[in-house]
């Protein structure tokens, strides 16, 4: 038997669970800009959103520079 702290037992939730909460309870949107349920100008509009706030994605910029 294993002692687990309060907190810390119990079920995991999934990633989708968690990022289905994250926007429900605190407006967050964690998308995958390779989500293959989007379209291509889904896609490309999240692309374009990541890179106007945190700038290329590391492998862009090493395809760019190499």
């Amino acid at each position: 038997m294993r002692w687990h702290p309060r907190g810390y037992g119990g079920q995991r939730r999934d990633p989708e669970q968690v990022k289905r909460d994250g926007w429900q309870e605190q407006g967050l949107l964690a998308i995958s800009a390779d989500d293959p349920r989007l379209t291509w100008p889904e896609r490309e509009l999240v692309r374009q959103l990541g890179e106007k706030l945190y700038g290329p994605r590391a492998a862009e910029r090493e395809v760019a520079n190499g």
